[in-house]
């Protein structure tokens, strides 16, 4: 069965539903949350389009309060679950187009959600679609199970699993091919400083500080804001900062306060090295200025723990195993308000051998600053031999004629959430990663290839 040539025939009508279903603004805003919306408008918007798709083509579909949903085709005691995620990221700033325009320019789809994971949700579908129009017998149910919070707190798989049955195996496209069998433990953590008062007559006061989105972001963008009668000083001593470095920002005094702003390169956790810590950089320069206590203890605690280092080893945690590769950290978001002190937002991402509890006790122990909050989602493993494995392996090198090896990441995907999921795609090897970046695209070559082999995946897991 040649399966490019049925994704070949269904071509038009996929890219044409990737780009409209793109066109949904699915950023999380609880702010607009409401009954069956618990993430807002735009993400139960994304939801509701899709479901509606699956229900117009024939497929058994539920939606689960909205936070989250299935599509459904089979029969059979066992499910094949194919975890997906609707909702996105912030776009950011620097866009060529609008991120919710889904343009089209050299063969791409440019979009927020483009390839995490809108695109690959749609290639999925179209893949079931697939399997369903050529009638093929299935002896299981293929589940596609459809998230709205994977980018934040799992809510959403969560509520489902305690309401639906749990898949025998499946698989994510929310990744790399060709397969990810090992993905690291992820820890979302609130370290706090708290407020001391100032000892001392300030020269510069640090009012407010603020950088990043989301924990699982390198923040691109940092604001702090300086009132005292050393601020004309902070100033020029900013502006000669960006003049004799490479450092791109913006200064003014407006209102009698000192505005200064810095940008750095947003891109995912996983990985902090491929992006630019705004926020440390900024500390990093009001670190040499001359602040009040409590403002100088902020971006002191900042550059000492965090400046320069993304493997935890000013913290002593750093560790690293051959499963899963280093231990990386992220400083996602930082706060400061002058009377009430800064919070810290940390991502970590632990090998799949490291114990979460001597990360924890680390923090518990450090005299700089207080634990707060501590997620740990503990990290997942599939062996090399398990079934699941050994058909994806078949399928990705059937088509492609490749090695199918088996790869780790720090990224978390839904995968985890299985107790036998991988992540399959959909980012092919070579491929530059977009992903929570400014113009994220899929390449469409990538975005049909995606289909042939999720079709032929879903039928040979199922048949």
């Amino acid at each position: 069965m040649n399966w490019e040539v049925e994704v070949i025939r269904k071509k038009e009508d996929l890219i044409r539903d990737t780009q409209e279903f793109l066109r949904i603004n699915s950023v999380m805003d609880e702010t607009t949350a409401g009954p069956g919306k618990p993430f807002g408008e735009g993400v139960n918007a994304s939801l509701t389009s899709l479901l509606e798709l699956g229900e117009k083509e024939g497929f058994t579909t539920k939606n689960l309060d909205g936070f989250a949903g299935h599509i459904e085709w089979g029969e059979g005691d066992d499910i094949i679950g194919v975890l997906c995620h609707v909702d996105v990221v912030p776009p950011g700033d620097g866009w060529t187009s609008d991120p919710f325009s889904a343009e089209i320019r050299n063969g791409r789809i440019y979009a927020r959600g483009a390839i995490d994971d809108k695109g690959p949700t749609m290639a999925a579908f179209y893949a079931l679609k697939i399997v369903k129009d050529m009638n093929l017998p299935l002896s299981k149910r293929v589940r596609m199970i459809i998230g709205t919070d994977e980018e934040s707190d799992w809510r959403c798989v969560e509520h489902y699993f305690k309401h639906e049955e749990m898949p025998t195996m499946g698989f994510a496209p929310d990744a790399d091919f060709p397969i990810i069998n090992a993905e690291k433990g992820i820890i979302d953590a609130s370290l706090l400083i708290p407020h001391r008062p100032n000892q001392t007559e300030p020269k510069a006061v640090l009012v407010s500080f603020q950088s990043g989105l989301r924990l699982n972001m390198v923040p691109d963008a940092a604001e702090a804001v300086i009132e005292g009668p050393k601020k004309e000083e902070v100033l020029s001593s900013f502006k000669d900062m960006l003049r004799t470095t490479d450092q791109k920002g913006e200064a003014a005094i407006e209102n009698g306060q000192l505005i200064l702003r810095i940008y750095g390169l947003s891109c995912h956790a996983m990985e902090p090295n491929n992006g630019i810590n705004a926020g440390i950089l900024l500390c990093e320069f009001l670190q040499q200025t001359e602040l009040d206590d409590a403002g100088k203890r902020f971006v002191q605690v900042v550059t000492d723990k965090f400046s320069g280092d993304t493997r935890g080893k000013k913290l002593d945690i750093d560790c690293e195993d051959e499963i899963s590769g280093e231990l990386t950290l992220n400083v996602g978001t930082l706060r400061y308000k002058e009377g009430q002190g800064g919070e810290l937002g940390i991502n970590i991402r632990y090998p799949v051998t490291a114990e979460s509890k001597v990360i924890r006790d680390a923090f518990e122990s450090a005299s700089e600053f207080e634990l707060g909050e501590f997620k740990d989602s503990k990290p997942h493993h599939v062996s090399a031999d398990h079934p699941l494995v050994k058909t994806l392996q078949k399928v990705y090198e059937g088509q492609l004629g490749k090695k199918a090896d088996l790869i780790s990441i720090g990224g978390g995907t839904y995968a985890r959430s299985l107790k036998a999921g991988v992540a399959f795609g959909p980012l092919f090897p070579g491929r530059p990663d977009s992903a929570h970046q400014k113009d994220e695209y899929i390449e469409i070559d990538d975005l049909l290839r995606s289909t042939a082999l999720y079709a032929q995946a879903i039928y040979e897991l199922a048949k």
